[in-house]
């Protein structure tokens, strides 16, 4: 082998390093902007104690999520007829910016001690920034609520904050 024989690899690293710059500009310019304003409009639109929140940490890294984090106001009579009733805050549906400029969609529930930290998360999936639409995001929405519901009153008869052992 000689040193022409990385002539290939290294045009194919120059166009990776071309895509991620062109993904995260799309992350940017388009989805960010975007999640952020959808998420927040339906927040607004129905007020049952989420909020939206843009993260940023580690240079590279950026995420945009909407959260449970009160109660919804309009429930506050019903929990009165339980005054042990806690509030649990905390699921969140989060869009995070990769590495390498792809966007993870996962849901995150809220945190029970005792409660295994594996079964704390699902995955939607991994998408180009150029996939995220109004569509995507109020399908994930859908989804999210879908989950939280499951999360609140579960089919199978499990025991939320207990282990089986």
């Amino acid at each position: 082998m000689n040193i022409e024989h990385l002539e290939e690899r290294v045009i194919d690293y120059k166009t990776s390093i071309e895509t991620v710059v062109s993904k995260k500009t799309k992350w940017n310019k388009f989805a960010k902007p975007l999640l952020l304003k959808t998420l927040k409009a339906i927040a607004t639109k129905y007020p049952i104690g989420w909020k939206v929140q843009e993260l940023n940490w580690i240079h590279n890294s950026e995420a945009i999520n909407i959260s449970f984090e009160a109660f919804p106001e309009e429930l506050m009579d019903c929990t009165n007829r339980i005054p042990a009733f806690q509030f649990i805050p905390g699921g969140a549906l989060v869009f995070s910016q990769t590495y390498s400029g792809d966007v993870y969609i996962f849901v995150l529930f809220p945190e029970i001690d005792g409660m295994s930290v594996e079964n704390n998360m699902i995955e939607f999936g991994m998408v180009s920034p150029s996939e995220i639409t109004e569509k995507v995001i109020i399908e994930k929405v859908d989804d999210f609520l879908k989950e939280m519901i499951q999360w609140e009153v579960p089919n199978k008869k499990t025991r939320v904050g207990y282990s089986s052992s």
